[in-house]
């Protein structure tokens, strides 16, 4: 074995007892409870998503131009400090969202944790499934909804500080005029999830 080998070889032996060894971090975390938001990505054909939850349920959604790293400060800021990467807390939502993509789910049954969006925007938040799948609202439309129809840009402010977007679907809201206005993903991210739910 020549010494490129031997230290690839001892790269993956030390990568596979670093995963050993931050399984057991959370395992551990877990059975003594001092795990409050686990974390993951996955890619998907928006991009890299951050996916956060608690034990009441998801919490967070992250587009990667929210800077996940950004997000994961403001999630221990603003839930707990105690977070940790643990994919597998997070399979069932990853495999929703892959469902989704695949145009083999059209809702999520992924119990949600709405602690980020307080007041109006709670409101606001809660009315957004009401959107049937592959169809549209106005912002105006959602605010007469949400029983405060003068409140057109109070909507378009929950939308764009939706803690759970694709899940929460903001994505759905266009202006009255049709167009579809800003995401927190990107108008990209909008054109591409109304795209795939309209060919469905």
């Amino acid at each position: 074995m020549n010494e490129r080998d031997l230290f690839a070889t001892l790269a993956t032996i030390d990568e596979a007892v670093s995963r050993r060894l931050h399984e057991r971090l959370v395992d551990a975390a877990n059975a003594a409870g001092l795990l409050d938001v686990a974390y993951r990505t996955i890619e998907t054909p928006v991009g890299t998503l951050l996916l956060a939850a608690t034990a009441k349920g998801l919490v967070r959604i992250a587009y990667a131009s929210e800077d996940h790293d950004l997000v994961l400060e403001r999630l221990a800021r603003d839930v707990s400090p105690r977070i940790l990467r643990a994919p597998a807390r997070l399979d069932g939502v990853a495999r929703e969202i892959e469902e989704y993509f695949a145009r083999r789910r059209s809702t999520f049954d992924v119990p949600l944790d709405l602690q980020l969006s307080h007041g109006f925007r709670r409101t606001v938040l809660s009315h957004l499934p009401e959107i049937g799948y592959g169809k549209t609202a106005s912002y105006a439309a959602v605010a007469k909804a949400a029983g405060h129809p003068r409140a057109v840009r109070a909507v378009g402010s929950a939308c764009a500080n939706n803690p759970l977007p694709v899940v929460v679907p903001c994505h759905r809201v266009v202006r009255s005029d049709g167009t579809i206005g800003q995401y927190v993903g990107g108008v990209e991210a909008k054109h591409l999830l109304l795209a795939l739910e309209s060919a469905a």
